[in-house]
């Protein structure tokens, strides 16, 4: 009996690998960066499951140059580089792995809020350029943390997470979302607001929305003016979500105080854009999930909802369970 064949489009956790091994001939993209297009498009021709990156985008094209496809596995929690509409119409369950990253994401989104707001990348700077003469009494002044203001957009799993810690430190909590989790906001004491509210009271402002049509841009020129000069915007979501190029110019002019950003648009980010020459903007490489522990379990949730397809089983986490009613 043939072993179905594998794509993996990235180097992932061996407990992972090995997995996929007992049971499939695997075939390992093993450089470190995206697999290039044209690669990709010629690797899928044979495969029966594609275990795939959010850097990779799975298309009518790439649909219709697998014909033996038969379940992609995301390693991601999100999945707008997904038509998962395509995959619907052939049958072709898509699967992602939800849950996994919530805490680990939330420690960088609360990271990220503490960096900004006490600018530490300016001053461990300052000190590595020999800069630090003597203490000042106006060096590197930021903004409290505790007893501010914050602002989430979109309370999901991860935003629910950086609200509860937030309430360790003392903070007042708004947030906006397509619909209100009166659950969350009597366990944690956090209120509903209306998004012009959202903007307007927020000291910090953390996006948790998933990137969709709906939500493309949504942070721009408009949003970001109605923000307080003092506020802080955190982006551990999805770079597209915020504009680029009105953040650029509502930092620039002092319209927000800080940007700290773990996702950009483009991504990665070139070395030359405008965003990394400012001072007051933190840019790091979509880290979120980057711990040992929650990128193994990551790894191995893909391989599981991998191997289920494959073996024709339901996947434990999918995307898209109406395939299973066609």
């Amino acid at each position: 009996m043939r072993r179905p064949k594998v794509l993996v489009t990235r180097r992932i956790h061996p407990d992972a690998l090995n997995l996929l091994q007992n049971v499939a001939d695997v075939d390992v993209w093993t450089e470190d960066r995206p697999v290039p297009r044209e690669v990709l498009l010629q690797r899928v021709a044979d495969v029966d499951g594609l275990y795939s990156m959010l850097t990779d985008k799975v298309d009518e094209e790439l649909l219709e140059r697998a014909p033996r496809l038969r379940v992609i596995s995301n390693m991601a929690v999100g999945y707008d580089n997904i038509d998962v509409a395509a995959c619907t119409r052939r049958g072709i369950p898509v699967g992602h792995t939800p849950g996994v990253l919530t805490d680990t994401t939330a420690d960088l989104a609360f990271a990220l809020i503490l960096a900004a707001a006490r600018r530490l990348v300016e001053a461990v700077d300052y000190v590595r350029e020999g800069k630090w003469t003597t203490w000042s009494p106006d060096l590197f002044l930021g903004y409290d943390v505790y007893g501010a203001t914050l602002g989430i957009l979109g309370l999901g799993r991860i935003g629910a997470a950086v609200a509860r810690r937030a309430t360790g430190f003392g903070m007042r909590v708004l947030y906006h979302s397509r619909r209100r989790h009166e659950e969350v906001e009597a366990a944690l004491g956090i209120t509903h607001v209306d998004f012009d509210t959202l903007l307007a009271e927020s000291d910090i402002l953390s996006i948790h929305t998933p990137l969709t049509p709906e939500t493309y841009h949504l942070i721009a020129t408009d949003e970001l003016a109605k923000m307080k000069p003092s506020a802080i915007l955190v982006n551990t979501a999805r770079g597209g979500v915020v504009d680029p190029d009105a953040l650029y110019h509502a930092l620039k002019e002092g319209l927000i105080a800080y940007a700290a950003l773990d996702v950009t648009e483009p991504e990665p980010i070139p070395a030359n854009h405008p965003l990394l020459s400012l001072p007051n903007c933190i840019i790091v490489p979509h880290i979120g999930s980057a711990s040992h522990a929650t990128r193994r379990r990551m790894a191995l949730m893909a391989a599981e909802n991998l191997l289920a397809g494959l073996q024709g089983e339901r996947l434990p986490h999918c995307v898209n369970p109406e395939v299973y009613t066609h």
